[in-house]
């Protein structure tokens, strides 16, 4: 395994290790907000006392990781104990605020490696119960719309698990093929064909870290901000007593429910380049480009330059996956009024070119950036650097931003 995947695997593991701190610390300001300041004493000591178990609980688990906080856990006895003691904290807390749910998201993080096979989808199952009873406005839940949105939530929420947990499943299938194949080529190739052979190798299996990465970044930024809008739309359900405007605001929560729905098939969808499967890439790279265009109602531009050769499938993958995250990072970030994408076959190289005239940023403050947790740049300089390829970077603030990659051409029979 190479540095660059020792250190995504290093940052997957601590996502693993202090996300639940980071989601029950969401859950008390939350919960601190929204309080009614009124309550009876009693519900106050009670939350206070669960809050207090919770933070015990998670210490001890914390203290008990072995080999330190970065190495994974695999399930067992102990692992399952917390996951459900945990789970029926969160449940309690949630009873007493709904956004309490944000600690009970945590059994979606690490069931895989705190619950055996039998147990697994009986504990994404219950997390999902509590998550989609905050969803509908908190529990207990009562009258038929109530429990009628409930049903749809949960159906939803569970169906995201476990559509989820097959890729994990199907990931890890796809890593043993991939380990069988690196054992074959070291035996038939000779050393120069096994040393190329082994560069696109790691290339595709860093590619399931990288996904993971972008499926994270995914969920942050469309279906956990769509979960939150429909708890805020149901509260409001819950608190007023004219029926109008609760059906009203009901409607809303299930649009933004079917919304993030399609987000979570576009997610799926996209953890593949299906893009390459009947076209080449420069047809891929038009339609890839085309298709944001029309998406951002930015205007987008793709040329071709030199004689267009038919690249080796990891190749033409890591050049389609720069530029969809190039593009993704000018739709959230840039803020431009233009883009434009150049694929460029020289020889025995090819450049990938893609420009914007949006707003820049400093190129200083780009390591800062990604020390808190960013999934752009260093995600494409590694997978160009995975092919023997590299990445550079020009951008100035208020100057828009030019990435470059150089790859070599390795050819489809090669």
């Amino acid at each position: 395994m190479s540095a660059v995947d020792t250190q995504i695997e290093r940052r997957w593991e601590q996502f693993h290790t202090w996300g639940p701190y980071g989601l029950l610390g969401v859950s008390v300001v939350a919960a601190l907000v929204t309080a009614d300041p009124h309550a009876d004493a009693a519900k106050w000591y009670s939350g206070w006392a669960l809050l207090g178990a919770a933070v015990a609980l998670q210490l001890w688990w914390h203290s008990t990781r072995p080999g330190g906080p970065d190495r994974r856990r695999t399930p067992s006895r102990a692992g399952t104990a917390y996951y459900f003691v945990r789970w029926a904290l969160a449940f309690a807390l949630t009873w007493l605020n709904p956004f309490f749910a944000f600690y009970a998201a945590a059994g979606y993080m690490d069931a895989d490696e705190t619950l055996p096979g039998r147990w697994h989808r009986l504990g994404l199952f219950a997390s999902a119960v509590i998550v989609a009873g905050a969803q509908t406005g908190g529990m207990p839940i009562g009258g038929v719309v109530q429990w009628t949105v409930f049903a749809v939530l949960l159906a939803f929420n569970s169906a995201l698990q476990m559509a989820v947990g097959r890729l994990t499943e199907q990931e890890k299938q796809r890593t043993a093929e991939r380990t069988e194949t690196i054992a074959a080529l070291r035996q038939a190739l000779d050393e120069n064909a096994a040393l190329h052979a082994q560069l696109l190798v790691q290339a595709r299996e860093a590619g399931v870290a990288d996904e993971r990465r972008r499926l994270a970044a995914e969920i942050h930024d469309t279906i956990a901000q769509g979960l939150a809008g429909i708890i805020a739309q149901l509260q409001v359900v819950i608190n007023t007593p004219d029926p109008a405007m609760a059906e009203d605001h009901v409607g809303r929560a299930l649009a933004l429910a079917r919304h993030s729905l399609g987000e979570a098939r576009r997610s799926v969808h996209n953890l593949a380049p299906v893009a390459l499967e009947h076209d080449g890439l420069p047809e891929a790279l038009k339609k890839t480009v085309a298709e944001w265009g029309q998406r951002t109602g930015v205007p987008a531009e793709f040329t071709v330059t030199g004689t267009a050769e038919q690249l080796h499938e990891e190749v033409a993958a890591t050049l389609l996956r720069i530029v969809q995250e190039a593009l993704s990072n000018a739709a959230r970030h840039a803020y431009a009024s233009r883009v434009g994408v150049t694929l460029s076959y020289l020889g025995e190289e090819v450049i990938l070119d893609i420009r914007d005239d949006g707003t820049g940023f400093d190129l200083l403050a780009v390591p800062a950036r990604s020390r808190a947790g960013g999934f752009g740049l260093d995600g494409m300089r590694a997978r160009a650097e995975r092919i023997a390829g590299s990445l550079t970077v020009e951008s100035e603030p208020g100057l828009g931003t030019a990435l470059s990659a150089r790859v070599p051409l390795v050819r489809h029979d090669s």
